[in-house]
């Protein structure tokens, strides 16, 4: 299979998921431990995609002494940008609680006043929106950076993504669900939402051309940065939310150490040297 038809694979899997993520809370119940133990998974897979993957393919692709540099400078600039947009949209919404949603039953009866705000899913889908494509430049990048590889090149990345997509496609979901706005809406919200990461990817993967001087250049840019990306909402977005919750904390931990190991085995699936300068 082709960089190209792996990617499209990719893509297809990744908005399936985050469709589907958007659907379960009417399918069934992801309890808070549940939810919890995903999170922490999820945490120990991004952050070692971030180490074992984007940052390595970043530094090889810049090559000689100064590669290194280059890729660190960049995941810091992607680790701050993220950062700030985790302070403005406040998408910090992965886990909403039964309590939150019957506060809300009540509000509609007049009995207690809604935690949830009408358009409070408008500044977390803007924030989640960025996010995820970022995400798919991420992946669109870890395609171009091993096109030549072969094989199931950027099958962490895709993982990652995989896998965190369905809680962000949940968060808006529900946020809507509590504000009051209809099925329909929620879906339509849940059908873009699936599509942003896949489009970035894309756009990415058929656009970077256009630059071609610089083309290398910017592909080891767009890893280095994804990688300061995915570092940050690991630590400041996903973590947080777990390490506040005093019991489970061996299951919590486990995953996320599971988490990990998964990110440093898929080194080997990947095709063999794509971490090496071809320099």
């Amino acid at each position: 299979m082709s960089p190209t038809q792996l990617l499209i694979v990719y893509c297809l899997g990744i908005a399936g998921f985050s469709l589907i993520g958007g659907l379960l809370p009417g399918w069934i119940k992801m309890t808070h431990t549940r939810t919890q133990l995903v999170m922490s998974l999820v945490s120990g897979l991004m952050l070692g995609v971030a180490f074992y993957h984007l940052l390595p393919h970043s530094a090889a692709m810049v090559g000689g002494s100064h590669g290194i540099d280059t890729a660190v400078w960049w995941l810091m600039v992607g680790l701050v940008v993220m950062l700030l947009l985790l302070r403005v949209f406040h998408f910090h919404q992965h886990d909403f609680t039964d309590e939150d949603l019957a506060q809300h039953d009540h509000h509609q009866h007049g009995e207690h006043e809604s935690p949830v705000h009408g358009l409070s899913w408008v500044g977390l889908s803007l924030g989640l929106a960025v996010h995820t494509l970022i995400d798919g430049v991420a992946l669109g990048a870890v395609m171009l950076a091993s096109s030549s590889a072969g094989g199931l090149i950027g099958i962490g990345v895709f993982l990652a993504i995989l896998l965190h997509k369905p809680l962000d496609a949940m968060s808006i979901v529900t946020v809507m669900a509590a504000g009051g706005w209809s099925r329909k809406a929620q879906t339509s919200a849940n059908l873009v939402f699936a599509l942003m990461c896949p489009l970035g990817a894309l756009l990415f993967f058929f656009g970077v051309d256009v630059v071609a001087d610089s083309r290398n250049y910017l592909v080891a840019a767009a890893l280095a940065f994804s990688a300061g990306a995915f570092i940050c909402i690991a630590l400041s977005d996903l973590l947080p939310e777990v390490h506040f919750h005093s019991h489970d904390r061996t299951k919590l931990t486990l995953a996320f150490l599971l988490g990990l190991a998964l990110a440093y085995a898929i080194g080997s699936v990947e095709p063999a040297g794509i971490h090496v300068s071809t320099h």
